[in-house]
Formats: structure tokens, C-alpha cells, sequence
């Protein structure tokens, strides 16, 4: 017992202490690691900075209660309310959170109603720690001081959140309602003509071409744009197709405007553009950007009322120092400038991760003729400088400098995601451990870790990418031919590559089956002994597609719900067959090893340890897969699966095998470039049916290529967001002579 006592006494002299440093780490750990939220998809770095972002609002407010419930009656070897009640506002400070993360997931910013009435609450139970310690409170000016500084963070916060909810996203969109003409007036005024017998007619007067008005669209054709000038066009077409997120329609001319433009653009200008622009929908969603950078009543209140908080804390911290602190304890002492110090660090961070950010660089070059003082602040932040790696491609693999570098100029996770049925199936689970997992309905989780490898986003399937949405931006010269390809799912290509015969295998199929049936094909094909040392870079590339697209049906399912169908239940009935095929054949691999957690993580931490290990697996892998393909493809398909198994089974792995001999009949070349072009397209499709909402959602976890596509063709005029009409046109009677 005696032991119990002393434990409790030590916890409630420390509790209180240990907790407010924990707030201020957390605090901390957040502002550095949340940026890399929108540049790495690893579960190394989003785990803890969910863990972080949790913990930050619980610890806070557990402090807060610590010191309400501390206040009248103090216990330990040194506690002093004084103290106390001087830290209570810090807590005000942490709940309020750095620049760089307001919500983890867009869902949180739903939640901002909850964040005002936990300010309300959190103010309360600070003013009460305050006012119970007040008679005798000698550092009550500070206290209010901080107070204060801290009520402005926790509106700055919550009201980040309530600007980045859905319903006031789509509210902020919304124009002055416009009545149009006054068709009533214009029809008085036509029939007093007619009935006065005077030739009158009515002539429309059309809004001027918007091609003619294109001012932005003389830039030199194929010159790389530098760095700055990538940030202001993509800021400025940003500003024209915000309106993405709430499913607004865009006019002609803003089509034509940035189609024009884009068609002038080399992939690699285009593709920064494009990343420019989805971090700004980050920031608005997931920062506090647009409390700093918006207006609120006409004015810019953001930058003033940070100086106002980091003014207070500062003032905080010389009274600080000049009262007399005989009667406190040391380590109090130190904590109390441990909490101002780390108050003023975190303001100065903020302050200058704004100054360096995009959004800076592109009010200091807005002006055509700036002054001295814009001038200076150009060349102090330097905005000219390098925001790219400048290897794009070559992505150092050791931890360094060099790749803590890398990262940070990275704009997203430049990676694809890659799962293969023909792989999952040649390493299926233990039989037990399989329903075990599917109990606990941790299947998905558990396939992400063991059967997903990321391959790195490389500059040629970049080029490959953007040239093909080039070609078919210039085919879609009006909005009928634009719509034509943007509902195309691979027939389109097949048309214009005059293959016919290939049609029926995207036709007459869902669009989960035709990438379920391609992807096999495409495998099938990629496996052929004949294949195997081919460099073809459109065979890497259809690989790399292929992978990906099943990911996102799969892994990913929310990005395709709207055009999945039965995907999954035809994915597994597609699974179960070739197990079982693989079984008859004698060609499946030893059954998955059971990994943990704990091992996982090891691995993801280490994975260097174990180079040459992972090199002979990855050979042994590769060797199983081409006797895996062989195998499927000496199978006689003469005959309709379908015809002999019947429709219950939703599996396509034969109907695959048939495609794939179907495509191997072409030129070799040929083939892959059919395939590399179709799977573009059906990218392309599976981007344009994504809710906008859910390519914004994927923005806090390293971004989506299938994110970049979609804004690139709404970019490109391929999309459904157009109007077919101006609808600006006027009417005017004219009486004839």
C-alpha cells in the first residue's frame, strides 16, 4: 500500500507537467510531418501523424481538465495555482493547431460545429482556472496575454474547418442570381411594334469568340516555363475550376481558354500545372490556407490577427521574465519558458512555411509594376528558386539529405500502386488464417500490406500519358466529340486504331469485367516466353496501368464505386479459379506466411537488410509467374467458358486467355501499343467517373495518378462540366427600312 501511495503521489505532482510537454510535442511532431502527408502514401508516415492528430485534441483537453480539477486544492512537494492557471491558455494555443493540418480527413471538416462548441467549452474551463487562482494571481496580464493568443488559434482552426465543410464550399461558389433580360418588356415593346405595323425584327447578338479574347494563350509552343511561371498558371486556373469540388458547370470559352493552352504545353509543364493546382484544393481542405489567405467581411483579416497572436505570446514572455519567480520551482520555471519558447517557435515556423509558399509567390508577382518594398520581399524569399527535384525520376533510395530533399519538393507521391491477381493467387494464405482475417474484416488491410508494391512514377509513361490526352484534346473540337471520348472506355482507341474485332471484348461487357479481362490479358501477354527480355516501353507501361487499375478496383474500391458493379465478386470467383487451376497444374507457390504487424513494420523499417535476399525472391516470383502464364495459355479455348460453366460463376480467367490469344495474333509492336492505348483509356474513363469529392479525399494520402488525369483532362476540355451554349447572348429589335 505504502508503494501505491507513493506511485500516486509521484503521478499527481507529474501528471499535469508531463502532459502539457506531451501537448506541446504533439504540437510539434504535427507542423513538420503533416506536409508530407500529400508527398508519401507509406503507412510509416501517415500512422503517426493520425496518431499525432488524435492525441493532440485528447491530451489537450485532458490537461485543461487536470488544471480545473488542480485549482483549491493543490497537492504534491510543489504545486503552485499561479502556475496553473498561466499554463491553461497554452492548452488554448495547442487545441487551436499548427498551419499545417486543420483536418486529417475531409470528413473532420463536417465536425467544425463540434470544434465551436469545444471552444466555447475549452475557454470556459480556462477562464475558471483563471479567476479561481485570481485574487492572488501575479501573472494574470500574461495569463490574458496568452488567452487571447490562444482564443485566435482556436477560431482560426475551427473556422478553417467550417470554410472547408462541403455545404460552404458549394455556398462560396454560388454567383448573384441572374434574372437575365426582362422578357416581359422586350415582348410589350415587340408587340406594340407589330400592332403599330412596323417591320421589326429581332437580331441576336452573340457574345464575342472567346478564341479571339484568349490573351493568356501566346506563350511560346514547347519552351519549358520556369518554376514561377508554372505557380501563377496554376494558381490562376485554379481560381477558374475551384468549382470542381462542388460539381459546378464551366462555360465555352474557359474550355477553349485552358484547352488552348494546355495543347501548347510539353508533358512536363502540364503535369507541374496540374500538381500546383491539386495542392491548392489540399491546402483549402486540409490547412489553414484559406483562413490566412481569404477575406472575411472585404478584408484580409489572416495575416493581421497571427501578428496580433504572435505579438501577445512575445509580450507574454517579457513580463514573464521580468516578474519575480523566487517562490516557483525550477522545473516549473522551466516549463513555463519551455511552453513560451516552443509558442513562439511554432508561430515563427508557420509564419515562414506562408512566406515560402505558393500561395506568397503569387501575390508578390501579381502586379505588373511592383514597388520597391515587393520587390525586396521577391528577392528575399527568392521565388524564382527551384520547387522540383531536379532529377524527376531518379528518386534516391537511401535515407539522406538528398532524399529528405527529394520529398520536399515533391508535390506528390509520384507513385503507382501495383496489385496483380496472377500474383495473389500464386500465394494464397493458409485456409485458416484466411477466414480469420475475413472475420475480423481485415482482408483488405492485410492485402494492401503483402500483395501491393508501389513501382515509381517515371517521366516516360508520364510523356506516354499526356500525349495520348493531347491527341484525343485536338480530335474534340466540339463538345459532342469531347463527350464522345470522355465516356469512352476503350472502344474509342479501338475505332480510331482500326481495330474492330478487339471491340467486342470492351462493348459488350461492364467495365469492372473489361479491366478484370484485360488486365489478365495483359499479363498473359507480358509473361509470353517470347516477351520476357522485351524492353518495349509500352509493354512496361501497359504492365504498370494494368497493375494500378486493379489496385484502385480493389484496394482503392471507393475511387471506382460509381462504375465498380460487381468487381469484387467478380474478382474473387476470378481468384478462386485460377487457385484452383494452379493447384491442378502444380505450379503454385508455398502458402503465404502468416505476417504480423510487428513484422510488417520491421520490414518496411529495414527492408535494406535484406537487398539480396528480396532479389532472389523477386526472381523466383518472376519465374513462377511465366510458368503460371504458359500454363493458362496452352489451355484449349476453342469453346465459350460460358458455354460450358454457365453464367454462375462471374469468373473471366479463360475469357482472358481468349483475348490475350486474340492479341497475340497482332504484330508484336503492335500489340503492345494497342494495349499500352487502351489502358490509358480506360484510366481516363475510371478518372472521369470519380467523384470529385473522392480525388480530393486521396489528396492527404500522397495523391492519385488517376487525381492528376481527372484535373488534366478537365484541363484538356474532356469532360462533362461544359455548357454546349454561351447562354450570353442578347436580343435586339431592329425595324427595317
Amino acid at each position: 500500500m505504502e508503494i501505491l501511495a507513493r506511485w500516486k503521489l509521484r503521478w499527481e505532482t507529474w501528471d499535469l507537467r508531463v502532459v502539457i510537454l506531451i501537448s506541446l510535442s504533439l504540437q510539434i511532431l504535427l507542423i513538420f510531418l503533416a506536409p508530407l502527408r500529400k508527398r508519401v502514401s507509406k503507412a510509416w508516415i501517415t500512422m503517426p501523424i493520425w496518431c499525432a492528430y488524435l492525441l493532440a485534441d485528447a491530451t489537450a483537453t485532458f490537461a485543461v481538465g487536470l488544471i480545473s480539477s488542480s485549482q483549491g486544492h493543490t497537492s504534491g512537494p510543489f504545486t503552485d495555482p499561479t502556475l496553473l492557471a498561466f499554463w491553461a491558455p497554452f492548452l488554448l494555443v495547442h487545441l487551436g493547431g499548427p498551419d499545417t493540418i486543420t483536418a486529417f480527413a475531409l470528413a473532420d471538416n463536417e465536425l467544425w460545429l463540434r470544434h465551436f462548441l469545444g471552444l466555447g467549452f475549452h475557454c470556459w474551463a480556462v477562464g475558471y482556472a483563471f479567476f479561481q487562482s485570481f485574487p492572488n494571481h501575479k501573472l494574470w496580464i500574461p495569463t490574458l496575454f496568452i488567452f487571447l493568443a490562444g482564443v485566435i488559434k482556436y477560431i482560426e482552426r475551427t473556422r478553417a474547418l467550417y470554410l472547408a465543410s462541403s455545404r460552404i464550399i458549394k455556398d462560396s461558389f454560388l454567383t448573384y442570381p441572374d434574372p437575365g433580360p426582362n422578357y416581359a418588356k422586350f415582348m410589350d415593346e415587340y408587340t406594340s411594334k407589330k400592332q403599330a405595323k412596323l417591320p421589326t425584327e429581332i437580331e441576336i447578338i452573340p457574345e464575342p469568340s472567346s478564341r479571339s479574347n484568349n490573351t493568356g494563350n501566346n506563350e511560346a509552343k514547347g519552351d519549358d516555363l520556369s518554376c514561377l511561371k508554372v505557380v501563377q498558371t496554376a494558381h490562376k486556373y485554379y481560381t477558374t475550376f475551384k468549382g470542381l469540388v462542388a460539381d459546378l458547370i464551366f462555360s465555352i470559352s474557359q474550355r477553349n481558354q485552358s484547352r488552348d493552352y494546355f495543347l501548347k504545353q510539353t508533358a512536363r509543364d502540364a503535369f507541374h500545372i496540374i500538381e500546383v493546382e491539386l495542392n491548392f484544393f489540399y491546402e483549402i481542405h486540409y490547412t489553414k490556407a484559406r483562413v490566412m489567405q481569404g477575406r472575411f467581411l472585404g478584408y484580409h483579416l489572416g495575416y493581421p490577427l497571427r501578428i496580433i497572436s504572435f505579438s501577445l505570446t512575445c509580450a507574454a514572455l517579457v513580463l514573464f521574465c521580468l516578474i519575480e519567480k523566487k517562490k516557483f520551482h525550477k522545473f516549473d520555471i522551466a516549463v513555463s519558458y519551455t511552453l513560451l519558447y516552443g509558442a513562439i517557435a511554432l508561430d515563427l515556423i508557420a509564419f515562414l512555411m506562408i512566406l515560402y509558399s505558393d500561395w506568397t509567390a503569387v501575390a508578390l508577382t501579381n502586379s505588373e509594376h511592383p514597388n520597391w518594398f515587393i520587390k525586396i520581399m521577391q528577392c528575399l524569399l527568392n521565388v524564382n528558386r527551384v520547387r522540383w527535384p531536379k532529377n524527376p525520376g531518379q528518386n534516391p533510395k537511401w535515407f539522406s539529405f538528398r532524399k529528405i530533399m527529394h520529398i520536399v519538393r515533391l508535390r506528390w507521391s509520384e507513385s503507382l500502386s501495383q496489385y496483380n491477381l496472377i500474383n495473389h493467387c500464386l500465394h494464397p494464405r493458409k485456409e485458416w488464417w484466411e477466414k480469420t482475417i475475413a472475420f475480423f474484416s481485415l482482408t483488405n488491410m492485410l492485402d494492401g500490406m503483402e500483395y501491393v508494391n508501389p513501382v515509381d512514377f517515371n517521366t516516360g509513361l508520364r510523356d506516354f500519358i499526356f500525349d495520348e490526352l493531347k491527341m484525343k484534346s485536338k480530335q474534340a473540337d466540339d463538345l459532342e466529340t469531347a463527350k464522345e471520348i470522355f465516356s469512352a472506355r476503350g472502344d474509342w482507341i479501338l475505332r480510331y486504331e482500326s481495330r474492330a474485332n478487339l471491340l467486342c471484348w470492351i462493348n459488350d461487357v461492364e467495365f469492372d469485367e473489361s479491366l478484370i479481362l484485360w488486365h489478365i490479358a495483359t499479363e498473359l501477354c507480358y509473361y509470353d516466353t517470347e516477351d520476357v527480355q522485351d524492353k518495349n516501353d509500352n509493354r512496361v507501361f501497359s504492365k504498370h496501368l494494368s497493375d494500378y487499375l486493379l489496385y484502385l478496383l480493389i484496394v482503392q474500391s471507393t475511387m471506382l464505386s460509381n462504375i465498380a458493379g460487381i468487381g469484387q465478386i467478380r474478382f474473387r470467383d476470378t481468384c478462386a479459379e485460377a487457385k484452383k487451376f494452379f493447384r491442378e497444374r502444380n505450379v503454385l507457390a508455398e502458402e503465404k506466411k502468416i505476417v504480423t504487424f510487428c513484422k510488417y513494420f520491421c520490414c518496411c523499417f529495414n527492408k535494406w537488410c535484406f537487398k539480396g535476399k528480396r532479389e532472389q525472391e523477386r526472381e523466383r516470383d518472376e519465374l513462377l509467374k511465366e510458368k503460371a502464364c504458359t500454363s493458362i495459355l496452352e489451355v484449349n479455348t476453342e469453346v465459350e467458358p460460358i458455354a460450358v460453366k454457365g453464367d454462375r460463376s462471374k469468373s473471366v480467367l479463360f475469357d482472358a486467355c481468349r483475348l490475350a490469344k486474340e492479341l497475340k495474333e497482332l504484330e508484336r509492336h503492335e500489340m503492345w501499343k494497342i494495349i499500352s492505348k487502351v489502358w490509358v483509356e480506360l484510366m481516363s474513363y475510371a478518372a472521369c467517373h470519380c467523384r470529385a469529392h473522392t480525388h480530393v479525399a486521396q489528396l492527404s494520402k500522397g495523391g492519385q495518378l488517376l487525381t492528376l488525369i481527372w484535373l488534366l483532362m478537365v484541363q484538356l476540355g474532356l469532360g462533362d462540366q461544359f455548357r454546349i451554349r454561351e447562354g450570353n447572348a442578347r436580343a435586339k429589335l431592329i425595324v427595317s427600312k
